[in-house]
């Protein structure tokens, strides 16, 4: 009866955290929440991903679908590592599923028709950045949401690669920086938000992005 009454809490407050994001996104069109997924989901994928980095599996981002990529260094320096849904790990896995849940709750309650979702590391070395952009392709509008999931436990305000979403309304540019703070899940329209990522003062900036994709 106990575990049945805390399941309940838990799923609860999981719908409650999922209106907020709904209620952000309709207000908005941006939202941040600092309690999306499990703190050890976050720590070990963190873990995972270094692990990764160390031993070179990442690749130079570039800019433009996957049939028109070309390498920008002076637009964007950030290093990548595709997450694989076949091959991952159990706490790869559990982040998915919890993508997933997230997911449903959406197309259910705003019926957004979301099929897909795509997911990477993202490794900012110090100096790199990533220049003011929009997350969609010129003749591909597929992706909806962006999500973004920052991995650094230690990181300082004077360590630099802070989000910035622009934001016009009223015809003037709001300008919202978004500091990166461990665990933190910023999630916002990917086809209407220009939004950049400052350059990296010290040390690995590091994250999981990915997109929610319709048809």
């Amino acid at each position: 009866m106990i575990d049945t009454l805390l399941s309940q809490q838990v799923a609860d407050r999981r719908v409650d955290l999922y209106e907020r994001i709904i209620s952000d996104l309709q207000d908005q069109q941006f939202s941040v929440v600092d309690s999306f997924f499990d703190t050890k989901v976050i720590v070990n994928c963190k873990e995972e991903m270094l692990q990764f980095y160390e031993i070179d599996s990442f690749k130079k981002a570039a800019i433009g679908s996957k049939t028109n990529e070309i390498i920008r260094k002076e637009i964007r320096g950030d290093f990548i590592k595709w997450i694989d849904r076949h091959h991952a790990s159990t706490y790869q896995k559990r982040l998915l599923k919890g993508i997933d849940h997230f997911v449903d709750y959406l197309n259910t309650t705003c019926f957004l028709g979301i099929i897909e979702k795509e997911f990477h590391y993202a490794v900012y070395p110090k100096g790199t950045y990533y220049k003011r952009h929009l997350d969609v392709f010129q003749h591909d509008l597929r992706r909806r949401l962006s999500m973004v999931i920052y991995l650094n436990e230690d990181w300082q305000k004077e360590h630099g690669g802070e989000l910035v979403i622009y934001k016009t309304a009223n015809d003037k540019e709001r300008i919202i920086p978004i500091y990166p703070s461990f665990g933190r899940t910023v999630l916002f329209e990917s086809q209407v938000l220009e939004h950049e990522v400052l350059k990296v003062n010290k040390g690995l900036r590091l994250s999981i992005t990915g997109w929610l994709r319709t048809r």
